[in-house]
């Protein structure tokens, strides 16, 4: 199957529920129609501009509260799991992320074995424990920077990842932990299957987050946790991740994709299929992206699809930053057409805009249908923020008066 790159581009916006933005109904259902949809949300502890997950369903859900997720999350609708890093899942597809075997993971309660031996005694006795209820205990286990961490927060996190304990709850991100089977009904941890029918599904998972995925994932990160390419005696029991997309072709749960102008294979889940070959044409609107978006997963599509160049800034040192921290892509009709870096200030109520730049060769002005479709994403975020005003930086004059301050109140 051959498409040419305009189509691709209104395809992938559309089908991740961008194209209009914030066009699902609101309320709960809304945020489980955006789970069906994408299969897993990725969470992550900044939120300066607002909590990952809250971004990924404010651009997509109308009227987007956080209490909605909050309130799944209590319910045990939605749980959390691991996928290509801790992510919201379906409760009713935990099994299937409770994958039970990582040598990586495994190593890490090896190396802290007495420390991993106290900690699991404990939570069988006591109930959901955060690492807070312990002292803090070193170990061999370093963090990404090559800090040492505490041993006891590694094994935490180890037995999570091994499908051992589950998180049962958290307040921001103060995690507890437990049992699943303490706090997650029986038939959902009724399936019994093997590591194989675990890995394929998420795999699978991974290619329905995006919608348009390669074969290798390019360093992001999308095929993480999932074995190596091809079978490799250092990880028994997995089958590589060529063999389970090669399977999941003949199943006919994924269609190789060829995009004019875009190199290598691509991949649509069936279902995408009739979308991918008469995609909408799509209304003027705007949605800010989080950086963990699915969409902006595979960075070197965005260069090849959109002439959008992206690298999430959070971990490099301030004089070594090209834009800025927490900076969130802004999506224009099938378009990537500048990027916006907010804050919150919630005791202010408002919302300070750090910077703002656009891509080149974009003018706001001169774009139709663009001002309006941008004050009305600003509208929808001062609601999302709780927020009554906008705070622009200096020499933002323009930006002042195309898109307001006072008077772009959340109850317009």
């Amino acid at each position: 199957m051959k498409v040419a790159k305009e189509d691709a581009r209104r395809f992938l916006v559309a089908r991740q529920l961008l194209g209009p933005a914030r066009s699902l109904a609101g309320g709960p259902q809304g945020v489980l129609e955006v789970l069906r949809r994408l299969g897993s949300i990725q969470l992550d502890p900044v939120e300066m501009a607002g909590r990952s997950h809250d971004l990924v369903l404010h651009a997509r859900v109308a009227g987007y509260d956080p209490a909605w997720c909050d309130d799944l999350y209590e319910r045990r609708e939605i749980v959390e799991a691991y996928n290509k890093g801790l992510s919201l899942v379906p409760a009713s597809e935990f099994a299937w992320f409770r994958v039970r075997r990582s040598a990586r993971w495994q190593q890490v309660l090896d190396d802290n074995q007495d420390v991993a031996k106290r900690v699991l005694e404990r939570v069988r006795a006591d109930g959901r424990l955060s690492s807070s209820d312990f002292e803090r205990e070193s170990g061999p286990t370093k963090d990404w920077f090559g800090a040492p961490v505490n041993a006891v927060r590694a094994v935490l996190d180890a037995y999570v990842r091994i499908g051992v304990l589950g998180i049962a709850e958290r307040e921001g991100n103060h995690r507890q932990y437990d049992l699943p089977e303490r706090f997650l009904p029986a038939e959902v941890l009724a399936h019994d299957l093997t590591l194989h029918e675990q890995l394929r599904h998420k795999m699978l998972s991974r290619y329905r987050a995006h919608g348009l995925v390669g074969a290798t994932g390019h360093g992001e990160g999308i095929f993480e946790f999932l074995g190596p390419a091809n079978p490799d005696p250092r990880y028994p029991g997995f089958p590589g991740r060529n063999a389970l997309r090669e399977e999941l072709v003949e199943l006919g749960e994924l269609v190789p994709v060829a995009v004019d102008g875009v190199s290598g294979k691509r991949y649509v889940v069936r279902d995408d299929v009739d979308l991918l070959q008469a995609p909408p044409e799509l209304p003027p609107s705007v949605a800010f992206i989080s950086p963990h978006d699915p969409i902006v997963w595979d960075r070197k599509l965005l260069g090849s699809l959109f002439d959008f160049e992206y690298v999430s800034e959070l971990y490099v040192p301030q004089h070594k930053r090209h834009w800025g921290w927490y900076v969130l892509p802004i999506v224009f009709r099938d378009c990537l057409v500048g990027r916006i870096e907010p804050r919150v200030d919630s005791a202010e109520g408002t919302v300070q805009i750090l910077a703002l730049w656009w891509e080149d060769g974009f003018e706001p002005r001169r774009t139709e249908g663009f001002i309006e479709a941008m004050r009305d994403a600003l509208r929808a975020y001062l609601r999302f923020a709780k927020a009554d005003r906008i705070d622009w930086p200096s020499g933002s004059g323009t930006e002042r008066r195309l898109f307001g301050t006072t008077a772009l109140t959340a109850g317009e």
